[in-house]
């Protein structure tokens, strides 16, 4: 499975997609990026005069990238987005700089474990500059949606 087709067979769309591409993947990592546009919807309340990405979007980022885009890969032939859905189940992430609008960001996990369709990875996210933004651990699980 390459890297254009994960991206299409994700189960989100625009405005909730934090994904932008994926660099690489392998049974033990993936990395991918996404840039924070400036129009994006969260920017209008949070804060006002002083816009910086949520937290829970950036825990979004990361799950999207480091669960879901890495589990599809994991199941290689597996998933159908039809009947497949995917799950963030938990997580603890620490955060150390802000990302303001318009910033990238590159997401990369690496497989603690996956078994019985349950994933769990360290992740961390570095700005374009190379800086640590946040890190943590991150799990979720694949699931038939017909069950």
């Amino acid at each position: 499975m390459i890297e254009k087709d994960i991206l299409q067979e994700l189960p989100y769309t625009k405005p909730f997609l934090f994904v932008d591409e994926i660099f690489e993947v392998e049974d033990t990592h993936i990395l991918g990026g996404y840039q924070f546009k400036e129009d994006e919807y969260f920017y209008k309340g949070h804060f006002k005069d002083n816009p910086v990405t949520p937290g829970v979007i950036l825990t979004e980022c990361m799950a999207q990238i480091g669960l879901a885009c890495f589990g599809i890969y994991l199941l290689k032939g597996e998933w159908d987005e039809q009947t497949c859905g995917v799950a963030m189940t938990s997580n603890e992430m620490n955060f150390y700089k802000p990302v303001f609008p318009g910033e990238k960001v590159i997401v990369e996990a690496n497989k603690i474990y996956f078994r019985f369709n349950k994933l769990k990875c360290n992740v961390v996210m570095h700005n374009s500059k190379g800086v640590l933004v946040a890190k943590g651990i991150v799990s979720g699980l694949a699931f038939n949606k017909k069950e």
